[in-house]
């Protein structure tokens, strides 16, 4: 599917600069064909004006022309690219003329601009001249003055550069065919991982969804064939439970689709910090209780806050150690710091003594779904999305979240958001 996507916007990006290609190579032909074309007219026109002052007029009457005196030598030139010249009588009859004697007398069309016309050969291919003709006398016609000059001196010049035109043009297709392969390449690189990563999430967001469903289709089963009313609590508690774990789920998928889709806007606010985990530690407390996990906080740096949005980075901690108590044995502990890291930016620290994390395992930690021990996760409730929507709120705040652990040690996640003054 990528590659076919690949080829199709490379051969359209190569299709749409090839037709720009050959229209400005088209513009630049015709451009160069008409410069060429104007610049043979004014000199046959100044040729014209040259032999027109040149004329020896016989004073007669009526006045004619003198054709030996102003014309005095008729020696066919040898050269093809010569200008020859045509003098014709007021009736239209040729009188002299450079032309060689095998060609076809053209009939006179006087005008000032030129044009081109095809002389017919007695033998051999016919001559392709560019002519002007003009009526010459102020207050009597004398004659017609015929300027020619060979039409090779348009038509090489053009198709030597419709060669160079097509050759470039040809050469700057390729290159932009392949620099076109290789940019929709680079495009499609992060479409494909994306891709890739809504495979994933899809495919692990029904593996969770399934399990659940499917133990609640069970129960639900179970409960309608038994009558009996102590196992129908049973059933109803477990029902209770996957549907909370549901629900928890849902809403994490939810909020990471949303800020996927950037359709979310950060409400921002200053956050006192210190209120803020002073809060989420009381909320935790109980839990800390039932498992008798020591909760402590160190305040270093008072007074410190920042600028966001308060249920997000409450959510934050609130899953930051949430999870410091989940993967705390009993008796163990959970310390959370808060101090300043520099003049601009708040650290805080959530330090547990659990078992740790393996150093293999830190890169995938906040991938969606990735659960070090999937099986003591599951059983704990958690639903493998927790350091994924903490990694998320940490970078629409502008900040950073990183891991450090140790097997046998503990955890320790350090988050650190840029300070603002408080107003």
């Amino acid at each position: 599917m990528f590659q076919t996507t690949r080829r199709r916007l490379a051969l359209w990006y190569t299709a749409v600069t090839a037709l720009l290609l050959l229209i400005i190579a088209t513009g630049v032909y015709f451009y160069v064909r008409n410069t060429l074309v104007e610049r043979v007219d004014d000199t046959l026109n100044h040729v014209v004006e040259v032999v027109g002052r040149s004329l020896i007029i016989e004073n007669t009457t009526p006045p004619h022309v003198n054709v030996e005196a102003s014309f005095p030598n008729n020696a066919v030139a040898l050269e093809d690219d010569h200008i020859d010249l045509e003098w014709f009588s007021p009736a239209g009859d040729r009188l002299w003329s450079t032309l060689s004697d095998n060609l076809a007398i053209v009939p006179l069309h006087p005008s000032m601009f030129g044009e081109t016309v095809q002389i017919q050969r007695s033998s051999g291919a016919p001559l392709i001249l560019r002519q002007i003709t003009q009526a010459m006398g102020d207050r009597q016609l004398l004659g017609y003055l015929r300027v020619s000059e060979p039409w090779f001196e348009v038509t090489k010049p053009t198709r030597e550069l419709v060669v160079d035109l097509g050759i470039g043009t040809v050469g700057m297709v390729a290159i932009v065919g392949a620099i076109g392969w290789l940019l929709s390449g680079l495009a499609m690189t992060p479409i494909r991982d994306s891709y890739q990563r809504l495979k994933q999430f899809t495919a692990d967001a029904s593996h969770e969804l399934r399990n659940p469903v499917a133990v609640i289709q069970t129960n639900v089963q179970v409960a309608i064939a038994d009558p009996d009313p102590q196992q129908q609590q049973q059933n109803l508690q477990v029902i209770e439970r996957l549907t909370r774990r549901l629900g928890r789920l849902v809403d994490d998928l939810l909020f990471l689709a949303r800020q996927d889709s950037g359709i979310v806007q950060v409400r921002t606010e200053w956050i006192a910090i210190e209120d803020l985990l002073e809060e989420v530690l009381e909320e935790q407390g109980m839990t800390a209780v039932d498992r008798e996990i020591d909760l402590t906080m160190a305040i270093e740096t008072k007074g410190v806050g920042i600028l966001g949005d308060r249920d997000q980075i409450s959510r934050l901690f609130t899953n930051l150690v949430d999870n410091a108590l989940q993967y705390t044995p009993e008796k163990g502990k959970v310390h959370v710091e808060l101090s300043k890291r520099n003049p601009a930016q708040i650290l805080i620290k959530i330090i547990d003594t659990g078992a740790g994390i393996p150093e293999e395992s830190i890169p995938q930690l906040f991938e969606r779904f990735y659960r070090v021990d999937p099986a003591r996760s599951k059983s704990s409730g958690g639903t493998g999305l927790g350091l994924a929507i903490a990694r998320s709120i940490v970078e629409n705040h502008q900040g950073q979240i990183q891991v450090e652990s140790k097997v046998g040690t503990g955890t320790t996640i350090l988050v650190m958001l840029p300070e603002a003054i408080g107003v």
